[in-house]
């Protein structure tokens, strides 16, 4: 007689972009069976509800139902304090996984909140969910960095490859300078292009011709840093090892707006370290950039 495989049950506490995210892929891929969602009201909860497909809008922790599987998908804040509850709850038993999907809180910080023979993990998909609809279309591809207790993981690694996640294992010790990374790629870029913007519009461009001039050379850049890597894709005056350039652009940008001459300094610095591993400008004059890039402007 061939045995019926039971579904695994799943509540989430938490229903925003990135928790009606992912549980509608998984509802989609009828991967986990959906039970409790709680929200901060009950009516956004109901919302997060018609939008997964499935499940029933929670009224309170305490109305939830046991489940082999509980996401807690809150703001990074309240991580901590959710576990406590849904420990203090009574509902968690021994074999049970609590996933969170911060990238920055590692997930042994909620060990002290959770009984043990709970199974604690964190999957964070490097992803932006600006809007849940267009991340559930476009989730395919997704890189998702996990950490956690084997146990958690072993069930956890399959369900987010089967909603099309590509997952590898970090280590939670530098989560934070994980987290940080991927702030700066993603978030600090965005400022970088905004600084950049600021800077045309002074030399007299429109914000939309700015832009739309912009955007040729960021896109050929960030090809260039993925086919090439970072060392290859540098150039301009910096790559160069041209200091009167540089010392002319230092000055102009502190008499226009001193924090984005800082920006400026700070990423050159890392720039001329790049244009010294490339290997073709003097290292004199290397040298001499990084003198002129690391003295602080004058108040």
């Amino acid at each position: 007689m061939i045995r019926a495989i039971t579904m695994k049950t799943l509540n989430i506490i938490g229903a925003g972009r990135v928790g009606r995210t992912l549980a509608a892929l998984w509802q989609r891929q009828n991967h986990f069976e959906i039970q409790d969602v709680l929200n901060r009201t009950p009516e956004s909860a109901r919302h997060a509800v018609a939008f997964i497909g499935v499940g029933r809008a929670a009224q309170a922790l305490a109305a939830m139902r046991p489940a082999d599987v509980w996401l807690l998908a809150t703001a990074d804040s309240d991580i901590l304090r959710a576990a406590t509850l849904l420990a203090a709850n009574g509902v968690l038993r021994a074999g049970d996984v609590v996933l969170q999907c911060s990238g920055a809180l590692p997930s042994n910080e909620l060990r002290s909140a959770i009984m043990p023979g709970v199974h604690v993990a964190s999957v964070h998909p490097l992803k932006s969910f600006v809007d849940p609809a267009e991340a559930v279309r476009t989730f395919a591809g997704t890189y998702c960095a996990a950490e956690g207790d084997a146990a958690a993981l072993t069930l956890l690694k399959p369900a987010f490859e089967h909603i099309g996640a590509r997952v590898t294992e970090i280590d939670p010790q530098f989560k934070t300078v994980y987290h940080a990374a991927s702030v700066m790629v993603c978030n600090y870029l965005t400022a970088l292009m905004e600084a950049g913007l600021q800077c045309y519009e002074k030399a007299g461009l429109p914000r939309a011709t700015a832009s739309a001039m912009m955007e040729p050379l960021v896109r050929e850049t960030v090809d260039n840093v993925f086919n090439l890597g970072t060392v290859k894709a540098l150039t301009g005056p910096l790559a160069r090892g041209d200091t009167a350039v540089v010392e002319r652009q230092l000055h102009a940008l502190n008499e226009f707006d001193p924090r984005i001459a800082e920006i400026y300094r700070a990423l050159g610095v890392m720039a001329v370290e790049l244009s010294r591993a490339q290997g073709g400008a003097d290292a004199p004059a290397l040298h001499g950039l990084e003198t002129l890039l690391r003295i602080k402007a004058k108040p």
